[in-house]
């Protein structure tokens, strides 16, 4: 995860840096990027998610691990010599297509190493895992390009932590996975899509998280708003992109802390909304420090729907199918980041970097306003330590 951070924040550094010209040129270079480790995502999840349930999810997980590490290799090379901008998006292409088949089976393995009255702590402290990386690695980067000078040396140490990776995971021994018993075929792959469609308070909380970070994804123009409209140095972008992180952690720490949510389901929609007003506070600030605090606030936020969507999606799902559904899951996931930023960067390119990040902003208050329409369940959605599948008609049917 710290790798992962300190090479994402480096691709839009670089891209930002090299695309030249205006504000607009930049955040639409900076969207095609995130346009490209999109697409593999959305294609392949689905038949990935079958694969985690029908094969060993620890060694799909060990061999895309394996994959990734000369591709990050050549990612820096490609950095180092300067190759055309061109080259860059179709390394960040193929690693993108690693990831999107080991992501459904490594997110499945959560569930195999504790026990189930853990599930939701444990989901709390893997969030904070991931925000104490994303904390980290953007906060480190601006030293690190200040003793190192080049952008390659970064994903040098993304290709070293990912075989630091590689090595822990070859160490773990989880409990045996229940496997699937159909085989591979498009009606198997389409039946995790089935049971998230199907399983109403799954569908209301990924959807209401891909509206909402699909509109109001202002990190992708991170790069672009320190060079263009705050004008502060690569130090300061890694602290803005460091901001929801440490803003997550804080909040995760609380929820870790405290009992499980009671209406976890009214907490959720206030988050997004919260989320989406200090998006809207971001797109407009000029100030370094006031930037700062609204970013931080956009990760708290985030993090109480993070909780409440992953132990929904693990509590909700038969071990048989868990592969499948958090193949739905990560698309979800993918769509919303990616395909975020570069709808981020696309509305950039017409219509300005400010305009973009506020209408989105309004965008994913609006889309609360919808989904509180839509799902009332959401309101009367009980303690999530409390919730068992078989209550639910979808999964008895499955």
């Amino acid at each position: 995860a710290l790798g992962g951070q300190l090479q994402a924040t480096t691709i839009g550094y670089e891209i930002t840096k090299r695309a030249g010209g205006d504000a607009k040129t930049a955040a639409w270079q900076v969207g095609i990027a995130s346009l490209v480790q999109g697409v593999p995502v959305m294609l392949l999840v689905l038949p990935a998610g079958q694969l985690a349930d029908l094969l060993d999810r620890r060694r799909i997980a060990l061999c895309g691990l394996a994959a990734s590490v000369p591709l990050s290799l050549f990612l820096a090379y490609s950095s180092f010599i300067q190759a055309p901008l061109q080259q860059l998006y179709w390394c960040l292409f193929i690693i993108a297509f690693c990831n999107a088949l080991m992501r459904p089976a490594q997110s499945a393995l959560l569930p195999q190493l504790v026990e189930s009255r853990d599930l939701a702590n444990a989901v709390t402290w893997n969030s904070t895992r991931w925000q104490i990386a994303s904390v980290a690695g953007p906060a480190l980067l601006g030293p690190i390009l200040f003793w190192l000078k080049k952008p390659a040396y970064v994903y040098a140490m993304e290709a070293f932590f990912l075989f630091l990776f590689w090595l822990c995971l070859l160490f773990t021994r989880p409990r045996p996975q229940e496997h699937s018993k159909e085989p591979l075929s498009l009606e198997a792959i389409n039946a995790g899509v089935k049971f998230v469609f199907g399983t109403r308070l799954m569908l209301a909380t990924l959807t209401l998280d891909l509206f909402a970070v699909l509109l109001g994804g202002a990190i992708a123009l991170l790069p672009v708003y320190t060079e263009h409209i705050l004008q502060v140095d690569e130090t300061k972008l890694g602290w803005l992109r460091a901001a929801p992180a440490l803003g997550a952690v804080v909040m995760a720490l609380t929820l870790a802390y405290f009992p499980p949510m009671r209406h976890p389901g009214r907490a959720l929609l206030w988050a997004v909304t919260g989320f989406g007003a200090a998006t809207v506070v971001f797109g407009f600030s000029k100030i370094y420090w006031l930037s700062f605090v609204a970013l931080a606030l956009t990760g708290a936020f985030d993090n109480i729907s993070v909780v409440v969507r992953h132990t929904l999606v693990q509590v909700l799902t038969p071990d048989a199918m868990r592969g499948r559904v958090s193949a739905v899951n990560s698309l979800f996931i993918s769509a919303s980041n990616e395909l975020g930023g570069f709808e981020s960067g696309a509305v950039a390119r017409f219509f300005g970097p400010v305009f973009s990040v506020v209408s989105g902003g309004i965008g994913t208050i609006v889309t609360v306003w919808i989904s509180a329409w839509k799902w009332p369940e959401l309101m009367r959605l009980g303690r999530l330590d409390e919730i068992q599948p078989e209550e639910l008609p979808p999964t008895k049917k499955l």
